[in-house]
């Protein structure tokens, strides 16, 4: 399905990005640009386009949820599994998981796409390092508290997926324990969308190359300074590892309910067009109608007239 607002891509995105059994990230080119062959600047009048079609999508998802709001999301119980009763649909939402190298452009999706629509129908979670508390807990404990409420778009500025990546990289967990992770990853995904909550997963793949020009133009430019990271350097030298870890996540977690998708991110304009082309396919999929007036309009004008 090709989002109605964007009409010049020459095949649907969501099919040519999605992982797919027998997907090797190292066979996709972060420079490409499937299914869209227009420019630079092209791509800008695409995405202002998109935008407003954005918009009234999370509108009428936004007042849709203020009124169907009577299916709870899934809670955590006290071992930190979700409660939620598995097969039933609830109110709907959205959630869009970001997951990149370093500068990649997650703050530019979140600026330039998420940023088009209302804010007060949209919740960030941007995980760092887990607190002590957080450690105290099974590592969806944090995860399951910032999953987006009914009516909502959601967005992980990375996620749970941090603990089967870093925390395979830099063996921070077991690997039975890193194994034990995958699967309860999918659990919990599995229980997210049957609760109405439509999950859409983003790895923007940058090349070595790109993130270095990009790390560069950090540091020559003093306001941009705050956004280095010394630590993203020593990052670079586990690259392959990064690599190979992603592969298996995504082997692993692309699941029917939650695919992966993977969006070649060395140009920053089609990552930003993909991204929102993306969400649009799954709002419109989910197709938000304005909420009927529990009210007597007709009566309601009279009486506003002879107020």
């Amino acid at each position: 399905m090709i989002a109605k607002s964007q009409k010049h891509w020459t095949g649907d995105v969501a099919d040519l990005l999605r992982v797919d059994e027998g997907f090797v990230l190292a066979g996709l080119d972060p420079r490409a640009t499937p299914g869209y062959s227009r420019d630079k600047l092209q791509a800008a009048e695409d995405l202002a386009s998109g935008a407003d079609q954005l918009d009234e999508y999370q509108e009428r998802l936004f007042a849709r949820g203020r009124v169907d709001a009577t299916v709870p999301t899934p809670t955590p119980d006290a071992a930190g599994a979700s409660s939620g009763a598995s097969g039933r649909v609830g109110p709907a939402s959205v959630l869009l998981v970001l997951q990149a190298m370093d500068s990649a452009g997650k703050g530019g999706i979140i600026r330039h796409v998420v940023g088009s629509v209302d804010p007060q129908g949209v919740t960030l979670a941007a995980f760092k390092k887990p607190t002590a508390d957080e450690l105290a807990h099974d590592f969806l404990w944090r995860i399951e508290k910032r999953l987006p409420e009914p009516g909502f778009i959601g967005v992980f500025d990375r996620s749970h997926y941090e603990d089967v990546l870093i925390g395979r990289v830099r063996g921070l967990a077991a690997p039975d324990e890193i194994e034990r992770r995958y699967s309860a990853i999918n659990e919990f995904e599995k229980r997210v969308t049957d609760a109405g909550t439509r999950v859409v997963k983003v790895m923007l793949h940058i090349s070595p190359d790109e993130q270095k020009e990009r790390l560069g133009k950090r540091l020559d430019r003093p306001d941009k300074h705050w956004k280095y990271n010394p630590g993203d350097v020593d990052e670079r030298e586990l690259w392959p590892k990064y690599m190979a870890a992603y592969q298996t996540v995504f082997e692993r977690t692309s699941t029917a309910h939650a695919p992966w998708f993977v969006v070649p991110a060395d140009r920053k304009w089609y990552g930003r067009l993909a991204v929102q082309h993306l969400l649009l396919e799954a709002l419109e999929d989910i197709d938000p109608q304005w909420p009927a007036a529990t009210f007597d309009v007709e009566l309601e004008k009279r009486r506003l007239a002879a107020s």
